[in-house]
């Protein structure tokens, strides 16, 4: 028997808590990392007569995750009650949408191997998180609420994507895509962007479906490909072997690199959606979803776009300012006060020290100088003021104070030297104090001119004018 070729086909659904100061229906904290169930009150506890008030700020975040993503808002879209019992939800039920979303059809673009995959987007709708489940208490298992009712908006996505590269890449778009919106956080460790694949293969060039297993929570790009590679494995063994691929949920183990089943959906009943009574319809009117439109940022893409063709960057460079909103604005910053410059001197100063002394945390981040700072800093190279192995020298000084560079170059002595007179004199000093090296240099073994450039510039500390070193040895070895 001829061995079949198979085909995956990947959909995800991805959860993106959004960035509000509290919760969905209840003015509770919605900050991660408080003692458990510190951030609740009756109505994300789902006590009786506690009634839900929607949160106007995390409506107006949703509308801009959809239009960023190129989906089309509804004027009116309803929440519903999707009824589950598990002990993280308190009420027996999710507030959620489900057949009339606020937002869908939109799509987001994927780069695979330098070539554009457009990945549609089916719906996206708002919802309230569930609970969180906390296990290795003995023999028990405890629940910390803090989370439940926290803002999400759930994206689904088509069954466009073909690899785990392209299901593990596109996660990474749509999580720039967010972070740079300002309306979540993007940490897939601590829960607030989280990721359920559905998996299925077929033999190429079917049309049909196969059966579909979902992958739960998946919490890193990494595993997010490796998890969906092993499950294409166990699916192809299983129809090779003459099996049937059973549709349930399953989870990544990632210290045994295996999925797991968790249950399954073969005969699962529905959730029971039905409206929910206690509140009114969600109705976004123009002006509204006008002024989501206008608070756009640029997206990453079109950044880095711009970075390249309209600064000259390198797009590995535009890629390494990018990979954060904030870095990518202080690199802006830096490069419009050092204008004269040039943007791609200011990238490369970026690129080469401050970045390795930044820290990121979800949409914060940690940068030890200003972007003034940096532009003074590179002003006082080009201008012949210091070299640029002192302009490192005196990022080093100046990370983490608010100190003047020119200041600092006064305080540390740190002036290059300009004098021709005193240059050549130095240079002069180093010549007759290796004359053997000279000697060889002047009959051809020009690799040796380094090393006088060397010796010179440890002379004067690293503070003699680099050109001006360079022409005076040229004429005093009498060498080209």
């Amino acid at each position: 028997m001829v061995r079949p070729s198979w085909e995956p086909v990947i959909g995800l659904e991805v959860h993106a808590q959004l960035s509000t100061e509290s919760k969905l229906f209840c003015a509770c904290k919605a900050a991660f990392g408080a003692s458990p169930n510190t951030n609740v009150c009756p109505t994300c506890l789902g006590l009786p007569g506690a009634l839900p008030v929607l949160n106007a700020e995390a409506v107006r975040m949703a509308v801009k995750a959809a239009l960023a993503l190129g989906c089309t808002i509804r004027p009116e879209s309803r929440f519903a009650r999707k009824n589950y019992f598990y002990p993280d939800l308190p009420k027996g039920y999710q507030i959620s949408q489900f057949d009339e979303p606020f937002s869908d059809h939109g799509h987001l673009d994927v780069e695979i191997g330098g070539t554009i995959k457009r990945a549609r987007i089916l719906r996206i709708h708002m919802e309230e998180d569930a609970g969180k489940n906390l296990h290795g208490f003995g023999a028990d298992s405890v629940v910390d609420l803090n989370r439940a009712g926290v803002p999400l908006v759930e994206i689904v996505g088509e069954p466009d994507l073909s690899s785990p590269e392209e299901a593990s890449e596109y996660l990474r778009v749509l999580r720039d895509v967010l972070l740079f919106l300002g309306i979540n956080d993007g940490n897939l460790e601590e829960g607030s962007f989280r990721c359920d694949a559905n998996v299925s293969i077929r033999p190429v060039g079917e049309t049909k479906l196969g059966t579909r297993v979902e992958l739960k929570n998946i919490n890193s790009f990494k595993f997010v490909e490796k998890a969906i590679a092993t499950e294409i494995q166990r699916q192809e063994e299983i129809l090779e072997g003459g099996g049937r691929v059973v549709q349930e949920t399953r989870g990544w183990d990632a210290d045994k690199g295996t999925t797991y089943s968790l249950r399954s959906k073969e005969t699962a009943q529905d959730y029971r959606y039905f409206p929910e009574p206690d509140l009114p319809p969600l109705v976004l009117d123009e002006v509204f979803v006008a002024r989501a439109r206008a608070e756009l940022p640029e997206p990453p893409r079109e950044k880095r776009a711009r970075f390249v063709a309209e600064l000259g960057l390198t797009p590995y460079a535009a890629q390494v300012l990018t990979q954060h909103p904030r870095v990518a604005a202080f690199f802006e910053e830096a490069a419009t006060l050092g204008l004269s410059l040039g943007p791609a001197k200011v990238a490369n100063f970026v690129q080469s020290e401050v970045l390795r002394d930044v820290t990121t945390q979800g949409q914060r981040a940690t940068i030890p100088v200003s972007a003034k700072q940096i532009a003074d800093l590179l002003r006082l190279v080009e201008t012949g003021k210091i070299s640029g192995k002192q302009a490192k020298e005196l990022y080093a000084k100046m990370r983490g104070t608010d100190a003047a560079p020119a200041s600092l170059v006064s305080e540390l002595g740190m002036a290059q030297v300009t004098d021709p007179k005193a240059i050549e004199e130095i240079c002069a000093k180093v010549i007759a104090e290796n004359e053997k090296q000279a000697s060889q240099l002047r009959a051809g073994k020009t690799a040796l001119f380094g090393f006088f450039v060397g010796q010179v510039m440890k002379a004067t500390k690293g503070s003699a004018n680099p050109q001006l070193v360079n022409d005076t040895l040229k004429r005093l070895l009498d060498v080209s």
